[in-house]
């Protein structure tokens, strides 16, 4: 039976509009029960948010971030790391990456610059899932990880990071969940109002047509009304962020090909470039909340947050290809040749003389526009019985829209093939060396044409992420048979409506009519200085202005390459749990927790096109539609004993899964048939993917003084029952792709079985690691020593699972590598002081070497190894607490301290591929807070 498109489109709302249903039910009970409501429980009630402490995302104390982030850890069930406002906002840092990547087992991977994805203990970004106020979040990028730098820190209230499942935990990912957390206006006990002013300044300087230096710009309010029944908070943030870049790249992959002067055997990379980016990030952010609580009983909740971030840059660039210089039937170029080649030991050349290169001077642009919104309607009720209902209605929508252009500049060949003798010198540790004997500096010398890389070439890609989801929650009091162990119950479903789309036309940009041509004046910016390359100057100019002016470029996504770019994939995801909150003794010690069972039935499909080249003309693009259903049982126990000497002893068993990544479940592909054999074969995704599983142990075991200061040993230990590998299938039924296969004279038959590449699920492993944790404020061991503290954690992962990706073959090779995001060795550390106002603070982040993923010029995923990196953070401040300038804090800080470089290489490190440094900020912030009482 068919069902029509409307029908579907009924059937996808309905739960959303069940949810609000219910909601509304709830609203109609609250009612109720506020009329049954004694005036003794109103005073009650009243009286308890009055005695309420304020959150510390008003407090101005190092110390007091650092005790509410104690405290949360303490008093969880499951094991958790916290960061608190106070925190969030007083480290210095661009977003809240930095501040939750200082956590333990944490670490995080620098885009641009700043910590922008979270890795929770060792397994890359794709496998943590990330919450808002609960709330599992979408996200611009292609898969599921969120980028973190979206979210302003000012306008969060603290992060939760959960590395151990929890039955009632909706939306949990396989390594740790992420709950960033906005505030509740009825939390506080008076209004707020907060003002930050901060100005910042990048070291790099200015350059072309880009400022050195940002701004970021901020403001709350927090008040309550209406006998405080009713709360309202609203926060605004706008950040401005220069873009500084100096790079060295170096072509992948590093191999042995032939080449001219050099010995056979040598290994060699095929091009070169030197770049300065430059440009600026501008992101603005709303946050609202209302908050009505009219009874004790009834809480009702409206949430949003808004944010939208724009990216413009230019990389200015000097680039040359080291394999090939161009073409010429009537008059060819003199062939590339290196002399005085230097190799190492390793067989890797190290540098030379290329001889006969013909270099390009680049503009690479990218616009990158991205929106967020995410909203939810919250309503608990209590009912004199003791049984509660929490009902949860929520949207979230991520956008991206990007352009991305290319400009290519050569000397004119007009009096011949302006070949050049460049000097090179290939550095793992430091820029390399590109020593041309030509100047590149005179822009009206540099034309565009056709070169080996031709004029131009553009790409416009999009994304865009919906989810809906509707949650309810009832809790039951533990009936009387069972009260000496369980405190309660929870029984709650969730369900999530997930879509992604994914969009990528483009196209060469061509020469116009006017034929090559150097840019015009009018479109040019200062020159760019290239020295740390060994270069000099190189212009810079308007890379849209002159395509608008000499060029053209159509972006089209219906050539026959770029149809499997597009796809749609869709989640439908309904979640019953039953969780019993335990309270009781074991052996005359205390213990709390939980256990309980989530029951996930996913529904997971794609929707795509495929070209068929076999087809005749006008019929070779093809609907291809895949997906799978499939139910997970994922029971989870947490255990937390309070020993002696306010000791705490935590465990905890979980079977876990995490979805697989977005673009791997598309059911786009790239198909074709072997003229000569008649043998199919394809490459893409795979929408029947089944996700990571595994079952996961957690032992930790924590020491407190007070909420002041704690110590920790931790230990984990995963089992991955699977893994998703891209690998080929040499016996993929292709019978449905053939079916209508005629060959050419004299051809053979097309074959029913060939090779599909796609991701597949395969074998897992053996995932563990220890983490070691210590907050400690120097006034335990002497007085002399207050205001004095550190907080340092060390975590050392292992695994013995190791994967192929056949896409990154160039970058990481054809051979077993180890997992991505996996660093064996993080550590953290902050050093602080702070009285009488006086505040001053260093951190310190530092990883081992891991795999990293980064977006290619393809705009696929691709993997890198990664450098292990030490980022150091300092800051100095004070606070003003009383007199005419009492709630004035003056703040001065410095990210990137020792401006740590950014650095890949291919399979060794004597093979570098990028060198990057984008300078440490220098920030002049002042913070303004101001605090209305009434």
């Amino acid at each position: 039976m068919k069902t029509s498109h409307a029908s579907r489109e009924l059937f996808r709302v309905q739960p959303v509009a069940a949810g609000c249903l219910m909601t509304l039910a709830l609203m109609a009970g609250a009612a109720h029960a506020q009329q049954a409501q004694t005036e003794a429980d109103r005073q009650a009630a009243e009286k308890a948010a009055a005695d309420r402490q304020l959150e510390t995302v008003t407090v101005t104390g190092i110390r007091r971030g650092i005790e509410a982030a104690i405290s949360v850890k303490k008093n969880a069930d499951s094991i958790v790391e916290a960061v608190s406002a106070e925190d969030i906002g007083k480290l210095p840092d661009v977003s809240i990456a930095e501040s939750i990547a200082r956590l333990p087992g944490l670490s995080a991977q620098r885009v641009a610059g700043r910590a922008q994805v979270i890795s929770v203990r060792g397994l890359s970004p794709d496998f943590a899932t990330s919450l808002l106020n609960g709330r599992e979040l979408v996200s611009t990028g292609d898969n599921r990880s969120v980028e973190f730098d979206q979210y302003p820190s000012e306008l969060l209230s603290g992060v939760v990071v959960y590395k151990t499942p929890d039955a009632g935990l909706v939306g949990q990912g396989l390594s740790g969940t992420i709950d960033m957390q906005t505030v509740r206006p009825l939390n506080f006990s008076n209004r707020v109002i907060t003002l930050n002013a901060r100005g910042q300044r990048n070291s790099l300087g200015s350059a072309a047509n880009a400022s050195a230096t940002g701004n970021r710009l901020s403001a709350s309010y927090i008040d309550q009304f209406a006998d405080r029944t009713i709360g309202v908070s609203l926060g605004y943030a706008h950040q401005e962020t220069p873009t500084q870049e100096e790079q060295v790249g170096l072509y992948e992959p590093w191999d042995t090909s032939a080449r001219t002067g050099l010995a056979a055997g040598t290994y060699n990379s095929g091009g070169i470039k030197a770049l300065r980016r430059t440009g600026k990030t501008e992101r603005d952010a709303l946050m609202g909340t209302v908050e009505f609580r009219p009874t004790k009983n009834w809480t009702s909740v409206v949430d949003g947050f808004w944010t939208k971030a724009k990216a413009v840059d230019t990389a200015n660039q000097f680039e040359m290809s080291m394999t090939w210089n161009g073409a010429d039937t009537l008059n060819p170029p003199p062939a590339l040749n290196w002399s005085n080649p230097t190799v190492n030991a390793n067989g890797t050349q190290t540098g030379g003389t290329l001889l006969n290169a013909y270099p390009l001077v680049r503009g690479m642009y990218n616009k990158r526009d991205d929106k967020i919104v995410a909203t939810g309607w919250n309503n608990k009720l209590k009912f004199e019985s003791g049984l509660s209902l929490t009902a949860d209605v929520n949207y979230s929508r991520a956008t991206r829209n990007e352009i991305n252009l290319e400009n290519n500049t050569q000397l004119s060949r007009a009096g011949g093939w302006p070949v050049d003798d460049v000097k090179l010198a290939f550095s793992s540790g430091d820029f390399s060396q590109i020593i041309p004997g030509r100047s590149y500096a005179d822009p009206k010398l540099l034309y565009l044409q056709n070169t080996i890389y031709g004029s131009g070439y553009g790409k416009t890609p999009s994304v865009k992420d919906e989810l809906t989801g509707f949650k309810l929650v009832g809790n039951l009091p533990a009936p009387a048979a069972v009260n000496g162990w369980f405190s309660d119950f929870d029984v709650g479903l969730n369900y999530a409506d997930r879509s992604k789309k994914k969009r990528q036309p483009e196209g060469a940009i061509n020469v116009g009519a006017q034929g090559d041509t150097p840019i015009g004046p009018e479109f040019q910016y200062s020159p760019v200085d290239l020295s740390f390359a060994g270069l000099g100057m190189i212009p810079a100019w308007n890379v849209p202005g002159a395509v608008g002016r000499y060029m053209t470029f159509n972006p089209t996504d219906t050539e026959s390459y770029l149809i499997s770019k597009a796809w749609d994939v869709k989640e439908k995801v309904a979640t019953v749990f039953f969780k019993g909150n335990i309270d009781s003794t074991a052996f005359g010690i205390p213990m709390r927790g939980n256990i309980g069972l989530q029951v996930v039935h996913t529904d997971q499909s794609s929707q795509s096109n495929y070209f068929d080249g076999t087809a005749p003309a006008g019929q070779q693009v093809k609907p291809l539609n895949g997906g799978k259903k499939y139910t997970d049982y994922l029971p989870a126990l947490n255990l937390a004993w309070s020993l002696t000497d306010d000791q705490t002893l935590r465990f905890a068993v979980a079977k876990q899964m995490a979805r697989a990544k977005v673009d791997q479940l598309r059911s786009a592909l790239d198909f074709g048939v072997d003229a000569t054999t008649g043998k199919p074969g394809a490459s893409g995704g795979n929408p029947e993917l089944d996700p990571w599983r595994a079952n996961a142990v957690d032992l930790s075991w924590e020491k407190y003084f007070g909420s002041k200061a704690y110590v920790s040993v931790a230990g984990y230990y995963k089992d991955l029952r699977s893994y998703i590998y891209t690998q080929g299938n040499d016996r993929y039924d292709f019978s449905r792709f053939v079916a209508g296969y005629t060959p050419q004279p004299g051809q053979p038959d097309a074959q029913l079985t060939g090779t599909y590449t796609a991701p597949y699920n395969g074998q897992g492993g053996k995932l563990r690691g220890m983490e070691l944790t210590a907050s400690l404020p120097f006034n335990l061991f002497s007085k002399s020593l207050n205001g004095f503290g550190i907080v340092a954690s060390a975590s050392f992962n292992s695994s013995n699972i190791e994967i192929k990706d056949p896409e990154s073959a160039s970058s990481v090779g054809s051979g077993f590598i180890t997992l991505p995001g996996l660093s064996k060795r993080v550590y953290n550390l902050t050093a602080y002081y702070e009285a009488n106002g006086f505040e001053a603070r260093i951190s310190q982040r530092k990883r081992s070497d891991f795999i990293g993923e980064i977006g290619n010029f393809n705009g696929a995923r691709t993997l890198r190894y990664v450098v292990g990196e030490s980022i150091v953070d300092a800051q100095i401040g004070y606070n003003f607490t009383e007199g005419p300038l009492k709630g004035l804090g003056l703040l001065a800080q410095v990210n990137n301290l020792t401006d740590e470089a950014y650095r890949t290489y291919a399979a060794t490190k004597d093979r570098p591929l990028e060198y990057i440094k984008w300078g440490p900020d220098l920030p002049d912030r002042r913070d303004l807070q101001v605090l209305m009482n009434d």
